[in-house]
């Protein structure tokens, strides 16, 4: 199976129109190719996952992500590729990969930062520190529909420290929106 992220982008494409979702799924692909290169893992895979995990999103929001394995084997991605999409459910009960850990913790953080990084005047990620990031966590106004506790839960179920998964993912978009790949729809600015 060819997992090139020209293929899930335009797949993505076919399926999303909403920018806001389609710059999630980026960020949350920029995460998880980041991630995958950190373990040694399939980058492009990796990448093809965080980039699709919300493709039945718009189509489906009260059922999500239970209809991204139809949209994903009519595309001709397989069984595995179609579960590690659907890992990220919140009450999925099977015992998660790496690769589904990951994707659960990068999937609320990615869209957090961001919106941490849009609040300051610069609208810069490269000047975003891990302690501004974490006092807005403890906000409970700003960006409430995120959930914290998954946030915090799903990076102790990586092994990494909450501060120590902030930082390399704010280090990881900040060096990834610079990327021709990713001035199409600018994360930030």
């Amino acid at each position: 199976m060819n997992y090139s992220r020209q293929q899930a982008w335009g797949l993505l494409r076919q399926h999303v129109q909403s920018e806001v979702l389609l710059k999630h799924c980026l960020a949350v692909e920029i995460a998880m190719r980041a991630y995958a290169a950190k373990f040694g893992e399939n980058v492009e895979y990796w990448g093809a996952v965080g980039l699709l995990h919300d493709v039945d999103f718009e189509k489906y929001p009260n059922d999500h992500p239970h209809h991204a394995r139809e949209i994903l084997s009519a595309a001709g991605y397989d069984s595995q590729f179609a579960t590690d999409v659907e890992s990220h459910a919140r009450e999925w009960e099977q015992e998660r990969t790496l690769l589904q850990k990951t994707l659960l913790a990068v999937d609320e953080l990615t869209g957090f930062i961001i919106a941490c990084a849009l609040v300051r005047p610069d609208k810069n990620l490269d000047n975003l520190e891990v302690k501004s990031v974490m006092k807005k966590m403890k906000d409970k106004a700003f960006a409430r529909a995120v959930n914290r506790e998954t946030i915090i839960t799903s990076a102790e179920a990586m092994n990494v420290e909450i501060k120590e998964h902030v930082d390399f993912l704010t280090k990881a978009l900040a060096q990834a929106v610079k990327m021709p790949e990713y001035q199409e729809l600018p994360l930030v600015g």
